[in-house]
């Protein structure tokens, strides 16, 4: 075939291609049918979209089941949070490490969201033979944690760890060489009313699943170059309670 009639016809297959599927692609691309994994998404995009769901073998995963003693020797339960946003975290009250800095930054997102009655806070101590309701009592007047619906609790050590490493894969140990004698993460989880475990989407498309608890706010980096992540859980505490 003679050159010039096969660059007529390339010149004709690009124009329909133009005409025809690019505008299918800004549609698809618009009405969000491959927005989850587009991996090319940028944070400040992301940041404007509904938060994500944590999967587990292809289904949402819940808040397990629990039952504890709270500071004032009330049991509390996954049930009584139901309909309120909450943050997790797990700590002890003779931590010398990171428990303050966490403590510290769920104070500061206490008071961010004082007005909200449906915000709350469950932390679990895992040193709970030490840490009784009269002790966690101690331990709320000493960070002036004044919301209701923070629930310092303590119970079952062997129950609170499962809840922690199995039930959240947030990890706590007991190791005699760790600080204070436990070894457990600085991560805060995010759970909706619903009781189902969410948090935003990376810029490459994925759930980041939990945010560093253990880094203050005003402070912005640790020693490791990790930013904090108080300033986007405050935000993504805010769309919760807008759902």
């Amino acid at each position: 075939m003679n050159k010039k009639y096969t660059y007529v016809w390339v010149s004709l297959i690009v124009l329909i291609f133009g005409i025809i599927v690019v505008p299918r692609i800004v549609n698809r691309l618009s009405d969000g049918s491959v927005v989850e994994n587009d991996r090319l998404n940028t944070s400040s995009k992301i940041d404007n979209e509904k938060l994500g769901y944590i999967l587990l073998n292809g289904k949402r995963r819940k808040v397990p089941s629990f039952q504890f003693l709270n500071q004032d020797s009330t049991l509390v339960s996954d049930k009584d949070y139901l309909g309120k946003v909450y943050v997790v975290d797990f700590f002890f009250t003779r931590c010398p490490s990171i428990c303050p800095v966490m403590t510290t930054n769920l104070v500061n997102i206490q008071k961010h969201f004082k007005s909200e009655d449906n915000f709350g806070v469950a932390s679990f101590s895992i040193t709970p033979e030490f840490d009784t309701p009269k002790v966690l009592r101690e331990y709320q007047e000493k960070y002036h944690i004044q919301d209701h619906n923070w629930n310092l609790m303590t119970g079952d050590q062997t129950a609170i760890y499962d809840l922690a490493n199995a039930g959240f894969n947030i990890f706590a140990s007991e190791m005699p060489d760790a600080p204070g004698g436990f070894e457990h993460s600085g991560l805060f989880a995010l759970v909706d009313k619903e009781g189902f475990l969410r948090s935003r989407i990376d810029e490459f498309g994925n759930p980041i699943v939990y945010y560093r608890g253990a880094i203050l706010e005003e402070k912005g980096v640790n020693d490791h170059g990790e930013t904090e992540e108080i300033g986007i859980l405050k935000a993504d505490i805010k769309k919760l309670l807008e759902e």
